[in-house]
């Protein structure tokens, strides 16, 4: 498969104790914090394994979630949220604005940013898998798979749980509305660029492939405007991303449309639409450029010299000399000075997230294991010193260096 995405860098955490000495009080409530603390550590360090795959980060994100699910809702399922909910204090930093952490004494500001980083795991995974020589016909779909669980996620995110926050996200935070909506959108994109690739092998009609490519590079286009009116010092490089490929994805849809219209004996408007596809794909390629050069969270990379991008290109210049030789030889058509109107709508392939939600609280939550935490025992911060500022130290992700033959980078 010869993709291309752009990712933004795993947010990073402050390590959390859950040590609630004279709070907790008994064997199980002290069991609670333990493996609070162990299935945390767990999942943040599935986060930079390369073994890990789906299911393991399903067993490892359900085993936290479920645990933490104590410390946020009510044990009878009443809309009552739990006492301890505001009992610790969680540091993450944010994906664009560099290593200067959020914090919030608040379970669900963890729930958040935990989830938040699960989804973003199964977008990286996804380009891991896509970057693969001779990938399967089972591993495009577990690609596919994969980006919509992240936009599910991320949508999950938005709706149902950003509104509980106590203190709402400051602007260009990843748990800001419109970050989260610019991930959800960038996701379905390119898991309908999987679509693309399988229905061009496939060699479905030129007419659904046009579609699919239109609605793509809408969904870019989309995504771009969301991030619009954040500050261009962390968005810009990300920005390029989403410009690059929604001219590249208007390319495709020109140059498929232009085979239907070949095929439907309008050689003339066919040639016009080749051009536009052309005019999109140099576009595409300054773009390719300007990505390389704008700094800012996300890889340094030259997205031109990729597989992906340069049989765009061959495919563009074959098929209008094609139209062009077809024109003289046959049509004798006039080409038109407008570029045919691309009003497509896909029937087919058009993606929408999977449906998300946290698992249910966990079994090991009793009403006494609730109890077992006197939060009247609370010790008093009587020090007139204030703490020392922790540092949250970034996540070494691992370097994935790109096959040689499939023209992709991963970051």
């Amino acid at each position: 498969m010869t993709h291309w995405f752009h990712r933004n860098p795993l947010k990073a955490t402050a390590p959390v104790a859950f040590n609630y000495y004279g709070v907790a009080a008994g064997p199980a409530a002290s069991k609670i914090c333990s493996d609070l603390r162990s299935s945390r550590a767990r999942l943040l360090e599935l986060f930079t394994d390369l073994s890990c795959n789906p299911e393991m980060m399903k067993n490892a994100s359900d085993s936290y979630f479920s645990l933490l699910q104590g410390f946020i809702n009510s044990l009878d399922e009443s809309t009552q949220e739990s006492k301890l909910r505001y009992i610790q204090n969680f540091k993450w930093t944010d994906t664009l604005q560099g290593q200067v952490p959020s914090a919030q004494q608040d379970a669900v500001f963890e729930l958040i940013s935990m989830g938040f980083n699960v989804a973003l795991w199964y977008t990286k995974y996804a380009s891991r898998l896509a970057g693969k020589e001779n990938i399967t016909e089972d591993e495009a779909k577990e690609v596919h798979r994969s980006l919509k669980t992240a936009a599910g996620i991320f949508k999950h995110l938005k709706e149902s749980h950003i509104p509980k926050l106590i203190t709402p996200a400051e602007k260009g935070r990843d748990l800001e509305a419109r970050l989260l909506e610019a991930y959800v959108v960038q996701c379905q994109a390119e898991a309908q660029e999987v679509t693309i690739a399988r229905a061009i092998e496939l060699k479905h009609a030129p007419g659904l492939i046009a579609a699919l490519a239109y609605e793509t590079a809408n969904f870019c286009q989309k995504a771009d405007h969301t991030l619009s009116s954040l500050e261009p010092a962390y968005s810009a490089k990300w920005r390029k991303y989403l410009h690059l490929k929604m001219c590249f994805y208007t390319a495709y849809a020109y140059c498929y449309h232009g085979q239907t219209l070949l095929a439907s004996d309008k050689c003339g408007e066919a040639i016009r639409s080749l051009q536009e596809a052309e005019k999109f794909y140099a576009k595409a390629e300054a773009l390719c450029k300007e990505y390389g050069e704008t700094k800012g969270p996300g890889p340094t990379v030259k997205p031109s010299g990729h597989l992906f991008f340069r049989k765009l290109g061959n495919l563009v210049k074959n098929t209008l000399e094609k139209c062009q030789r077809e024109n003289g030889f046959i049509y004798f058509q006039k080409i038109p000075t407008e570029a045919p109107q691309l009003e497509l709508k896909a029937n087919y392939g058009l993606v929408e997230p999977l449906p998300f939600e946290f698992p249910p609280t966990s079994v090991h939550w009793t009403p006494d294991t609730l109890a077992a935490f006197d939060l009247t025992k609370r010790p008093k911060d009587d020090s007139p010193k204030p703490k020392p500022e922790e540092v949250v130290k970034p996540v070494k992700e691992p370097d994935i260096k790109p096959q040689k033959d499939t023209g992709c980078y991963i970051s």
